[in-house]
């Protein structure tokens, strides 16, 4: 299973690492991902992950393969405010409150924009 995240251009025939490893390695390091699932984007080209199996939601600023957790703990789960357990579905509103399929603790959260 692929740790990572590609960007596609329509009618390139390669593709670009934008978050992860090459080589499939899972980890939880601000570089590496464990069962990414979920993502989504905002205006400005950030990247949102729902790290599944890290139990948390990586934040990407455009253009850069360093991520900083925003919600949950790394490889830390739980039902807490502050945690989260298998985070699937990610999607932002307009004013760029993050909410989050929280799929194993059964809710959605809503992370105000920070």
């Amino acid at each position: 299973m692929a740790q990572n995240i590609v960007r596609w251009t329509i009618g390139d025939s390669k593709w670009t690492l934008l978050a992860g490893s090459l080589n499939s390695i899972a980890g939880t390091t601000s570089t590496l991902l464990h069962y990414p699932i979920g993502m989504t984007l905002d205006p400005m080209g950030n990247i949102y992950v729902a790290d599944t199996f890290n139990h948390r939601i990586q934040f990407y600023p455009s253009n850069q393969s360093i991520a900083s957790t925003i919600a949950g703990v790394t490889n830390s789960y739980g039902s807490n405010a502050t945690h989260l357990s298998a985070p699937y579905g990610l999607a932002l509103d307009s004013q760029l409150n993050l909410y989050v399929a929280d799929t194993a603790n059964n809710r959605i959260q809503k992370f105000v924009r920070y």
